[in-house]
């Protein structure tokens, strides 16, 4: 019967629709243990035209210094000239299995005033973790991303940021981190959107693949795997396994307001219940006028004043009352809720209300 069906079909030129495709379980899940690491550093920037810190930053001067001094140059602190050295602040992210002599991007930022890092070299600085131990090391010329130039009159022009910038390889990693994977026999696998829906799927699919009883959902953002006996020396090859698993993910009916730039998201399975919408604005006009007034001629000690003028006009149309049929999909939502023709501030302000009225099946986040 099936494919009597599929035959009559495809002979009317009808194509049946696509099974509805899931993430990769790789794309939705992080593995317990293996994240990456935040360091941060402080460093001096050398090489720059003049744009570095003055003598209000006495951080720099201090570390130039200390630097000085580690050389093996003594130097009074009334000699030293900052306008060509910065004091910054570096950043990188250590990946989670990075080796020693691996190389990391790196962020530099200026923490003075300095007014450019163009231009400039950063001197070897050490970059510390939580734990304030040394992981890596950073070095190198500056790519800045922008510029700015001024002139003696006061004129100037910039575009982008020029006391941020970065040193693509500029960090040599000096201690790894190896994280555990597989302790004890199992994996944990953390949900980058918990939901009881997507972990109990992602239990289920690894259950298809490893065996009945692998894998249990422990909450909303955590499943639990077994590792199998065949593979407790080798969880990367666990990991690569269950990589491309397909899962279908839950996506939860959400409208996402923005008050600030009057935009809304609407994602999920939205729904609209029948309700009816009367929305008005009261609008407020202020003109300003000048008039003038003029004494009468040859009047003792009066003068010519202008008297400022000013209307305040109100105006409030009367709403009309609009009944919108219920949706029960987002594209149907967005259409019923299209024939209002209200901007999008006046939109939020109304989905707000359809949710405390209870005739939007979602939730509402306002930014």
């Amino acid at each position: 019967m099936k494919r009597l069906l599929l035959s009559v079909l495809l002979a009317l030129g009808l194509a049946l629709p696509a099974p509805a495709r899931g993430e990769r379980l790789l794309d939705m899940v992080d593995v317990v243990g293996a994240r990456d690491n935040q360091l941060v550093g402080y460093g001096i920037v050398t090489g720059l035209n003049g744009t570095g810190d003055d003598a209000s930053a006495p951080y720099a001067a201090q570390s130039l210094r200390a630097l000085l001094r580690r050389l093996g140059v003594q130097v009074d602190s009334k000699q030293v000239r900052l306008r060509n050295v910065a004091a910054v602040v570096v950043t990188a992210t250590l990946p989670a299995f990075a080796r020693s002599g691996s190389r990391l991007d790196v962020t530099v930022s200026s923490m003075g005033n300095a007014k450019s890092l163009r231009g400039g070299v950063l001197l070897a600085a050490p970059l510390r973790g939580g734990n304030r131990k040394v992981y890596a090391v950073a070095q190198g010329p500056l790519v800045v991303g922008g510029f700015s130039a001024s002139g003696a009159s006061g004129s100037s022009v910039s575009e982008n940021v020029t006391t941020t910038a970065r040193i693509p390889g500029g960090g040599l990693v000096e201690r790894s981190v190896r994280p555990p994977l597989g302790k004890d026999g199992v994996l944990e696998l953390s949900l980058r959107s918990p939901s009881f829906v997507t972990a109990r799927r992602v239990a289920v699919a690894l259950d298809g693949e490893l065996g009945k009883g692998s894998a249990t959902a422990t909450d909303a953002g955590t499943v639990r795997v077994k590792v199998p006996e065949a593979q407790r020396g080798d969880p990367v090859a666990l990991v690569a396994r269950i990589a491309e698993l397909d899962v279908q993910p839950e996506v939860a009916a959400r409208v996402v307001i923005n008050e600030r730039t009057g935009t809304i998201v609407a994602g999920g399975d939205v729904r609209l219940s029948p309700v009816a919408i009367a929305q008005g604005g009261i609008t407020i006009r202020v003109t300003e006028e000048k008039k003038v007034s003029q004494p009468p001629p040859l009047t003792p000690g009066a003068r010519t004043v202008v008297v400022p003028d000013s209307k305040v006009d109100a105006e409030e149309p009367a709403p009309a009352l609009h009944y919108v049929d219920g949706a029960a999909s987002l594209a149907a939502v967005a259409e019923a809720l299209g024939v209002l023709g209200v901007s999008p501030r006046d939109l939020a302000s109304i989905l707000q209300a359809l949710k405390a009225a209870g005739a939007l099946r979602a939730e509402v986040i306002v930014q």
